[in-house]
């Protein structure tokens, strides 16, 4: 994979339907003031990129954060690590394949929603199947179109606020004024809004699991790390500025933002383009998902935390079996989502939908004590974390605040209580498993 393509990835992961879509949801709940929850989950994310940074630039690799935790805080810690990712991304697999055919179906109604969830998952096993470099230039593509959708977004919205549109009415910065709503539900607003635009920076950790194949990963990492953090904010500060500005924090707008940006502008035709974008943001995060189960899968079968068989490798350098092994899970949960709609996917995405949390958290761990050990051991470190270990503390800070606020809402401390009580059935599932493995006798000796 070549480094443009690897920052591509980073921004195409991380700008998705989480953006597109889901971003109403945080202004409705925090107002206006929402942009300083984007700041706070923004300074986090780039924290936790520059550790990941760190580590990925000294040991790439396509188990990257589960084996830097391992090697950090123990084998059974790395293992939990890497199952809890991959099963996050299977789920999230089949619902981006639902999500994206059911919004292909609001455009073009006649093709059916099963059938087209299924065709995208066939399609991108078979990107995936074909080579790293494939896979790549794909997901360059989807995500360059997917910025310079967001890019003419903004320049659309820059020139409504300035009232340079003909016939559109620009609201200014009104809805900014402090009697005007700017936080209509206070610290507590501002705080749930927190909670909701964290998980949608996930998937910028996908970068360190492409590091292992990337070409003179020690530069492309350093500097994919840089562009995608300051990419991420500017896109994602930047829409979410326009979209306050323009509609009401309590208008049914919200619910398709870009959309009713664009129709504020008088743009013919904008809610069916915004839907096509979002279509292929949720393709797009569909194929750097398989890419990094499938990545994910194949560095814990070779650490003996999964089945042999699927760190096997095709003459195109593919774990083909980890591919179909990944996909697989998204095919059956699809099926039984489309035979008890509304039921399945819901509730698996909320055994999951604190993963990345925890991710972020044993990334940012790791990180400490293995730089720590790399400095007592005067080890040359190609990238830097700068201010450490202040920033990486305030990194740790600023995570465990995220997890109270997640615990004093009712919706959110369901998901984090789920989480943890998976997190705990994998730890103990792999403490047996690596018991049972001990406790096996050893081979006859080959002499």
């Amino acid at each position: 994979m070549s480094p443009r393509q690897l920052t591509m990835m980073g921004l195409g992961s991380a700008i998705g339907a989480g953006l597109f879509i889901g971003s109403g949801a945080g202004i409705q709940a925090a107002g206006p003031a929402v942009l300083i929850s984007y700041l706070v989950a923004g300074t986090l994310i780039i924290i936790v990129m520059w550790a990941l940074g760190e580590m990925a630039a000294a040991n790439p690799n396509s188990g990257a954060f589960s084996v830097y935790t391992g090697k950090a805080l123990g084998p059974v810690a790395g293992a939990t690590i890497g199952w809890l990712w991959w099963a996050q991304l299977v789920v999230v697999i089949a619902a981006e394949a639902l999500g994206a055919a059911g919004l292909l179906a609001t455009v073009f109604p006649m093709l059916p929603v099963w059938l087209m969830a299924l065709i995208f998952m066939g399609f991108f096993t078979a990107v995936n199947l074909t080579g790293v470099r494939n896979f790549g230039e794909f997901e360059f593509w989807f995500a360059l179109l997917k910025v310079a959708a967001i890019v003419a977004f903004l320049l659309v919205g820059a020139a409504l606020l300035l009232g340079w549109i003909p016939n559109a009415s620009s609201p200014g910065l009104s809805h900014f004024a402090i009697d005007s709503g700017f936080a209509p539900n206070g610290m507590a607003g501002i705080a749930t809004g927190l909670f909701v635009v964290a998980f949608a920076f996930g998937g910028t950790e996908i970068v360190s699991v492409a590091a292992a194949e990337t070409r003179d990963p020690e530069r492309s990492v350093g500097r994919a790390v840089r562009t995608v953090v300051w990419r991420i904010m500017v896109f994602y500060v930047g829409s979410i500025f326009v979209i306050a500005a323009v509609i009401p924090w309590n208008s049914p707008e919200l619910k398709s933002p870009f959309a009713g940006v664009l129709d504020m502008a008088g743009l013919p035709g904008a809610a069916t383009v915004i839907t096509l974008v979002a279509v292929v943001a949720l393709l797009s995060a569909l194929n750097a998902n398989l890419y990094g189960a499938s990545r994910m899968i194949f560095s814990l079968a070779e650490r003996q935390e999964a089945p042999r068989a699927l760190k096997a490798l095709t003459g195109a350098r593919v774990p083909a079996l980890a591919v179909a092994a990944s996909v697989a899970f998204g095919f059956i949960a699809t099926v039984l989502e489309l035979l008890f709609p509304d039921h399945v996917l819901p509730l698996l995405l909320n055994f999951v939908g604190s993963t990345c949390l925890v991710v972020w958290g044993s990334a940012l761990v790791s990180q400490i004590i293995l730089r720590r050990r790399a400095d007592a051991a005067g080890t040359r470190l190609p990238l830097r974390m700068a201010g450490f270990p202040w920033l990486s503390g305030f990194g740790v800070l600023l995570l465990a605040a995220t997890f109270a606020v997640g615990l004093a809402g009712a919706d959110s401390r369901t998901q984090l209580l789920s989480t943890f009580a998976l997190v705990a059935v994998i730890a103990g599932g792999s403490w047996l498993r690596r018991r049972s493995l001990a406790n096996q006798p050893a081979g006859p000796a080959r002499g």
